[in-house]
C-alpha cells in the first residue's frame, strides 16, 4: 500500500495537537483498552494502548494508519484490526519505540499486512 501507516488518514477526524490520552480503543470486534500515550509526529504518529486485564496488562503500539475513526464526543478511537490481530502483535518496547527505525519497520510490517483500508 502506498499510504503511510505512521500517519493519520485525513478522514479519521483527528486534529494534530488534540490529546487522545485516556480515549477507549475499539477493535472491529470489541474494546481492547485505552490510550496511555500518543504522538502526532509527522511520519511517526502512533498510539500506545494499555490493554489492561484483557491481555494481562500488555501495552501495544498501534501506528496511526490503523485508526479508522476518532470520536471526540464519545472519547473513543476505532481501529481497523481485530482483537486477535492486536493480541498477536509484537510486544511494545518502550526502549525501542523512540528512534529505532528497525523497530518501527517491524511494527509497521506486522500491521501493514493486516490492514483492510
Amino acid at each position: 500500500m502506498s499510504e503511510n501507516i505512521w500517519g493519520y488518514q485525513p478522514t479519521v477526524g483527528h486534529r494534530a495537537g488534540t490529546s487522545l490520552t485516556g480515549f477507549k480503543v475499539e477493535a472491529t470486534d470489541g474494546s481492547i483498552g485505552k490510550v496511555d500515550k500518543h504522538s502526532d509526529e509527522v511520519g511517526s504518529a502512533y498510539l500506545v494502548v494499555d490493554t489492561g486485564v484483557w491481555i494481562f496488562g500488555k501495552h501495544v503500539l498501534l501506528p496511526a494508519g490503523t485508526v479508522k475513526t476518532v470520536d471526540a464526543a464519545e472519547k473513543k478511537i476505532y481501529v481497523d484490526l481485530t482483537k486477535d490481530q492486536i493480541k498477536d502483535a509484537p510486544e511494545f518496547d518502550k526502549d525501542k519505540h523512540l528512534g529505532d527505525a528497525g523497530y518501527h519497520e517491524q511494527i509497521g510490517g506486522y500491521y501493514g499486512k493486516h490492514r483492510r483500508i
